[in-house]
């Protein structure tokens, strides 16, 4: 199982697609807040359909003790920032794939202690700034979980 984790996530139907992703592809889903959003609201279940029940979420107050809950895991920054295509890294079980919220993806001070050979991107055009993040996450995670043979996938 791999996890992914969102820092401080704004929108709440990308949020809401990430759920249903994550029922999906087998992987954890954490949020580290503050959340511009509220769980209950509509259009984050109308996202996620009914695939909450499906999915294992976890929140978290701040990064502090989300790093904390992760002491074990190699944390692995999906930014546009990144040093390496996500494709050229070897996923291993446990890994956490990590994402910013969508307005300013991972701050400084997290990127800081996340090795450079940790930081992946994903390729785009020249002029374009990101992705979004619903299909930023879709992307990564379906990349880890091919590496491993889409184990439990039909």
């Amino acid at each position: 199982m791999f996890h992914l984790a969102l820092y401080e996530p704004r929108i709440a139907p990308n949020t809401g697609n990430i759920i249903r992703l994550a029922a999906n592809n087998t992987c954890a889903l954490h949020l580290i807040e503050p959340l511009g959003f509220d769980l209950d609201e509509k259009k984050l279940r109308r996202a996620g359909l009914d695939y909450h029940d499906l999915t294992n979420v976890k929140r978290y107050e701040n990064y502090d003790i989300f790093l904390q809950a992760m002491r074990n895991r190699r944390i692995l920054a999906c930014t546009t920032r990144g040093n390496q295509f996500y494709d050229q890294i070897k996923y291993q079980q446990n890994d956490v794939l990590l994402f910013g919220s969508e307005t300013h993806g991972l701050p400084n001070e997290v990127l800081q202690n996340i090795a450079p050979h940790y930081r992946l991107r994903i390729p785009m055009q020249r002029n374009s700034r990101s992705l979004n993040l619903s299909n930023a996450v879709a992307i990564i995670s379906y990349e880890a979980w091919r590496q491993h043979g889409f184990v439990g996938g039909q």
